[in-house]
């Protein structure tokens, strides 16, 4: 306890120094604005930034683009519930209830309390990421390729249980997902897959086509064949900036729920942070004593996926900091930052390079306060947004996001793309399918195939390798149970009552 105090008081030295503070608040106002910008991504922006840090000093560098990774995951649920387009892959189960929230007059409650939650779920996971980051890493190094495969199925079952309405329709949205999601060149041989000899398609589809598509593009045609009054963002006068005593009473629980699973996820490789929204989302459903209200606007909808993105989010850096084992793309950039400045990611980082190592964690807390100082005073300057008549607003957001779209290649084919998933989105909604299933299968995808061909590779072809190994058949127990139990008739039949328009 003392030498954790100690490392700590060295971090803060650390990352109170007005050069460092000075690159945490660039970090997080960048991340904000790509979170809230449709299409641009972390990724993207991280990858855009990263020969920037050339001539920065490597802690001042590292704790900038960490503000802009955790940045982005507050971003990402500012346009999910204002306007039903998710900023960020971790931000799409946030459109179910948040958007609902908006269009009953709420959306200032709503943002309030998706702020409230990243900011607490963030200091949590902070204060674990300091504290467990070394015990929490050799739990890690027990999963294999077969593990984080198997993890993977249960994410998407997760996703099964969470939809609306048929599980069969899930099932089928979540292998729409996997096969969008092959797409491209082969992992291994480089040979192209269902690309019908078009080169545009011969790197895959882009996760910004596919989201804006199927959320934001066939959210605006299904609402220009509504009338004119129904037509309008807001359904009723916009109600209070700030939540209620009985919405934070609600959100508590869903909270401190989301983060510690959150916390969790975010530890595994392999979309942590989509995975841990997800499952927050879906187990807040199962707990709670009204389930047939969520997707209309519940305020628990809202803060259990996003205090689990923003818990994922920082104990992501876990087994970066103490493995050198980037758990996502993002963190994957920031080893290559890393490396720039000649610092070997791994467990030597924390005793050669102890400042770098709690400043960056200390710098996490400190991003963390100025996340929700930047964005609660600004939910008034979102919520008036949706006072904006709609034939002007919708017109706009279609520009911008055709614009987000176009910057990330320089390609015109992928806002084609993007209005052709927007047709299909408008579709599977007239047809009561669930888009939410489809984009996790897509984003979770490529990283289940790498690891199927890996855990097969160090098998020597065996299949069984997925149910022979304790925590790998652990999880597969648990997906094919969760399964089972959506698809009994009396709790099938149940579910069809609950959904019932």
């Amino acid at each position: 306890m003392t030498d954790l105090l100690a490392n700590l008081a060295l971090g803060f030295s650390v990352a109170a120094h007005p050069y460092n503070i000075g690159f945490c608040l660039l970090g997080a106002l960048v991340g904000t604005l790509v979170g809230v910008l449709p299409g641009i991504g972390t990724v993207a922006t991280v990858a855009m930034l990263l020969p920037i840090t050339f001539g920065l000093p490597p802690v001042g560098a590292l704790i900038m683009l960490a503000g802009i990774y955790y940045g982005a995951q507050y971003g990402g649920s500012t346009t999910s519930i204002l306007v039903n387009i998710p900023g960020e892959a971790t931000s799409v189960v946030t459109c179910l209830d948040g958007h609902q929230m908006a269009r009953k007059g709420r959306a200032g409650a709503a943002l309030s309390i998706a702020a409230i939650s990243s900011f607490l779920a963030g200091c949590v996971a902070t204060v674990l990421v300091a504290a467990l980051g070394v015990p929490l890493t050799s739990v890690a190094l027990l999963f294999g390729p077969a593990e984080y495969f198997s993890l993977m199925v249960l994410g998407l079952i997760f996703a099964v249980v969470l939809a609306k309405g048929s599980v069969l329709k899930a099932i089928a949205m979540i292998l729409a997902g996997l096969l969008l999601s092959m797409i491209g060149s082969d992992l291994e041989t480089g040979a192209g897959r269902m690309t019908f000899d078009i080169p545009e398609l011969s790197d895959g589809i882009g996760f910004a086509n596919v989201a804006m598509g199927v959320f934001g593009f066939a959210e605006i045609i299904r609402n220009l064949e509504l009338s004119k009054e129904s037509r309008e963002l807001v359904q009723s006068k916009i109600r209070g900036l700030m939540p209620t005593r009985q919405d934070l009473v609600d959100a508590s629980g869903a909270i401190a729920r989301g983060t510690v699973l959150g916390s969790l996820l975010g530890i595994l490789p392999g979309g942590g942070a989509v995975v841990a929204s997800f499952a927050a989302y879906t187990f807040e459903k199962r707990v709670s004593k009204h389930p047939h209200l969520f997707g209309t606007g519940v305020i628990e909808g809202v803060a259990a996926p996003e205090a689990a993105n923003n818990a994922a989010a920082q104990t992501s850096f876990i087994p970066l900091l103490t493995l050198g084992i980037p758990p996502n793309a993002v963190m994957a950039l920031m080893v290559g930052a890393m490396t720039i400045h000649g610092i070997v990611p791994g467990p030597q980082v924390m005793t050669k390079q102890p400042e770098l190592f709690w400043g960056m964690i200390a710098s996490m807390w400190l991003g963390n306060l100025m996340l929700v100082i930047i964005n609660l005073p600004l939910v008034g300057v979102w919520v008036t947004l949706l006072r904006v008549p709609y034939r002007l607003l919708f017109p706009s957001i279609i520009v911008f996001c055709c614009i987000g779209i176009y910057s990330i290649n320089n390609s015109p084919t992928d806002v084609v793309i993007a209005a052709l998933f927007g047709l299909i989105g408008y579709w599977l909604v007239k047809h009561d399918f669930e888009p939410a299933p489809l984009v996790l299968a897509f984003v979770l995808g490529p990283l289940m195939e790498e690891n199927l061909r890996r855990a097969m590779l160090i098998a020597r072809g065996d299949a069984t390798v997925f149910v022979t190994r304790p925590i790998s058949a652990g999880l597969i127990l648990l997906a094919t149970l969760l399964l089972v139990l959506a698809m009994l008739p009396m709790i099938r039949k149940r579910r069809d009552e609950v959904f019932v328009e």
